[in-house]
């Protein structure tokens, strides 16, 4: 899938922060990123206000861009929120959401398979986000949709790293299966039941994500 040169670089920027790279507390210069990836300021300004509405980064008045890194009690509890908006849109979509919509359900599926037979996680997570996107949309319910997302973009860093971890891919798509077959059932309890395990951090996907956020740390 193409993408704009700001998420490109936002990505990268990502992994600069999750490796160690940049941390913690560390400004971001945006002059010394344009050079460092060749590109003028403008895409680098972009890629920082992503990473700023998502929380990566915190952006001071006057003072410049910041590296943030949620610690785990505050992940765990962005994460809880997170399971439970999205199994409260999968409860409203199994009993609103139209045919042609759970056929769109199904194209994005087939492309998040695609993704997964690649084993490109960046792909997958492009077509994850819009596979949610439509659940949101669905569950009838603008503010729950605009909440949905607007917690989507918090987490996105963090969720995407979560499918780097071995074999949750192949568990991600089995979980989407399971979250589709609900939805084209109706089965309200079900889709909220299955996407709630799909998106919760608990167990080992906890202990996972933030062994990768202590490593940056070091």
């Amino acid at each position: 899938m193409d993408m704009k040169r700001s998420d490109i670089i936002a990505n990268q920027l990502e992994e600069l922060i999750f490796n160690g790279t940049f941390g913690d507390g560390e400004r971001l210069d945006e002059v010394q990123l344009s050079e460092r990836f060749d590109v003028s300021r403008t895409p680098v300004r972009e890629a920082l206000l992503r990473l700023a509405q998502s929380g990566m980064v915190e952006q001071l008045p006057r003072r410049g861009v910041f590296v943030r890194q949620p610690g785990p009690i505050e992940m765990m509890e962005m994460f809880e929120v997170m399971a439970e908006l999205e199994a409260t849109a999968a409860r409203f979509a199994a009993s609103r959401m139209s045919d042609t919509a759970i056929q769109e359900l199904n194209a994005t599926n087939l492309k998040c398979s695609a993704a997964m037979e690649a084993k490109n996680t960046d792909d997958y997570y492009q077509v994850n986000e819009l596979f949610h996107a439509i659940i949101y949309r669905e569950a009838g319910n603008s503010f729950l949709e605009q909440e949905c997302l607007r917690l989507q973009r918090r987490l996105s860093p963090f969720r995407r790293t979560q499918l780097r971890f071995r074999g949750r891919l192949k568990q991600s798509m089995q979980e989407h299966e399971d979250i589709v077959s609900a939805l084209e059932a109706g089965d309200g309890a079900a889709a909220a039941e299955a996407i709630r395990g799909h998106v919760a951090v608990q167990g080992e996907k906890f202990h996972n994500l933030m062994a990768s956020l202590r490593t940056a740390a070091e």
